[in-house]
């Protein structure tokens, strides 16, 4: 495996962060300083400023309520972040995806390499479901829009399914079901046919459910 990507797989540094830290001399391979490129294999020893980085076969994956404000990082720049609002012995665990400062809801959080790459990996094409409050309802031209595709300054449209939710008071909350993960996605579809969203929560990925689970919660999955 590359050095890169075992990193990312056992720290909280992202493979481009990773790639940082081999080329200023930070990672040592069996204590010899690593270079870019360099492969893992099985028995060696990694370090990381000098401390030496545990990797275990022993996978967590917990389930997190995110509460809105809660910035899903190591560095909030002035926030709080997961790490701040989560146990001390899961701080080693690595969100699977994001969801914006704002948005609030469903969050895994895991050091299972292969689980995490499975749910967040394109090709995988894992379901995902929001409730979200736009500030007037949806026209039928703009639901024809959605349907359709949106240009949203990115490399492709977007495709939002987006059907009325009729146990609510609002007539202005919707279930979005999408199947992508590109940055402020769904907030940036409205954006661009002209509704604001007031709030967005995620309430399924993939298999998981938030269920019951209050803001600030966790829960320990198999």
């Amino acid at each position: 495996m590359r050095i890169n990507k075992w990193l990312a797989l056992h720290t909280e540094l992202s493979r481009r962060k990773a790639d940082e830290a081999v080329a200023n001399g930070r990672v040592r391979i069996n204590s010899v300083v690593a270079k870019i490129g360099d492969s893992i294999k099985d028995g060696d020893k990694l370090s990381l400023d000098g401390k030496d980085i545990v990797s275990t076969e022993s996978y967590t994956t917990i389930m997190l309520n995110k509460p809105i404000g809660i910035v899903c990082s190591s560095v909030g720049q002035g926030s709080k972040t997961i790490y701040d609002i989560i146990p001390t012995k899961y701080h080693h665990l690595k969100s699977v995806g994001r969801l914006d400062k704002y948005t609030s809801g469903l969050l895994l959080m895991t050091n299972d390499g292969t689980l995490l790459n499975d749910l967040t990996h394109p090709s995988k094409n894992k379901e995902k479901i929001y409730f979200v409050e736009l500030h007037k309802p949806l026209t039928e031209s703009a639901q024809t829009h959605l349907k359709r595709g949106v240009d949203i300054d990115d490399e492709r449209q977007s495709y939002l399914r987006v059907s009325a939710k009729f146990d609510v008071e609002s007539d202005a909350v919707y279930t979005v079901k999408i199947n992508e993960g590109r940055n402020r996605q769904i907030r940036r579809t409205f954006d661009a046919i002209g509704y604001d969203v007031i709030r967005l929560h995620r309430s399924e990925f993939a298999d998981y459910k938030l269920g019951l689970l209050k803001p600030g919660e966790i829960k320990l999955l198999d």
